[in-house]
């Protein structure tokens, strides 16, 4: 690469970040739903046609901005999982892994209003926003996974009419097989249906009670929303037989 395109690859990278910094503020201020590239321009003393060089829609906009906070807050989990010397104790693990999504969360309220409040008027997230939607729970489905092979199995609970039906969770069954997080030999384990519905449960757990902490609706029923995360946290990994 010569010095020249190397200059203009490095202004370019430069402006692109200055977009999506303001965008990003724009996301607190305003909300995913307001967001514009007009508004934008003027933040970053734009034209609006320039900015359009960059992201020629606002819905590229949102998505980069899905990406870049769904990958921030996945390498969040990753890191705090990672941080735990000892693999074995899932326990401290798994509340490490709440503890830091939550952390994430409070500390980027609108980049959160984005990834987990109300959808967007007229806009679809594309396939490439999938994978790094997907790293928090891939954090948590291996240290269940972990929990599992170590053989922490949760208290099967009787189900009746749809709710008992298997396809309820097919389709996350069909991820992990996909992604290689199960091994073939869980297959045949009649517990493990119950330990993807757990999951699954803790996963929604875990963001539904971060979406009440920032939309306020954890003020009065809750003293200290931290501590009551951590509850949530291990209510949930003893439901899993992590911790017990």
């Amino acid at each position: 690469m010569s010095p020249a395109r190397t200059a203009r690859a490095l202004a370019r990278e430069t402006i692109t970040r200055e977009i999506l910094d303001s965008a990003r503020a724009r996301l607190t201020t305003d909300g995913p739903a307001a967001l514009s590239l007009r508004a934008v321009a003027r933040d970053v003393e734009m034209v609006s046609s320039a900015v359009y060089r960059y992201f020629p829609s606002r819905d590229a906009l949102l998505t980069a901005l899905l990406i870049e906070a769904y990958d921030e807050l996945g390498a969040a989990a990753e890191a705090a999982d990672a941080a735990v010397a000892d693999r074995a104790d899932t326990t401290a693990r798994w509340l490490a892994t709440f503890r830091a999504v939550r952390a994430w969360c409070v500390a980027h309220p609108g980049e959160f209003g984005l990834l987990y409040g109300t959808p967007v008027p007229g806009y679809a997230a594309p396939r490439d926003t999938v994978a790094p939607a997907t790293r928090v729970v891939r954090v948590l489905v291996g240290i269940v996974g972990d929990a599992y092979a170590a053989g922490a199995r949760p208290a099967v609970v009787p189900l009746s009419g749809a709710a008992a039906a298997p396809g309820t969770v097919a389709p996350a069954l069909e991820f992990l097989a996909e992604h290689g997080l199960m091994r073939e030999t869980d297959l045949s384990d009649e517990a493990l249906p119950e330990t993807i519905r757990r999951t699954l449960m803790a996963w929604t757990a875990l963001f539904g009670t971060i979406s009440f902490e920032l939309f306020g609706h954890l003020v009065g029923p809750v003293a200290d929303p931290e501590a009551w995360l951590d509850e949530v946290a291990l209510r949930f990994g003893a439901d899993l037989g992590i911790g017990v």
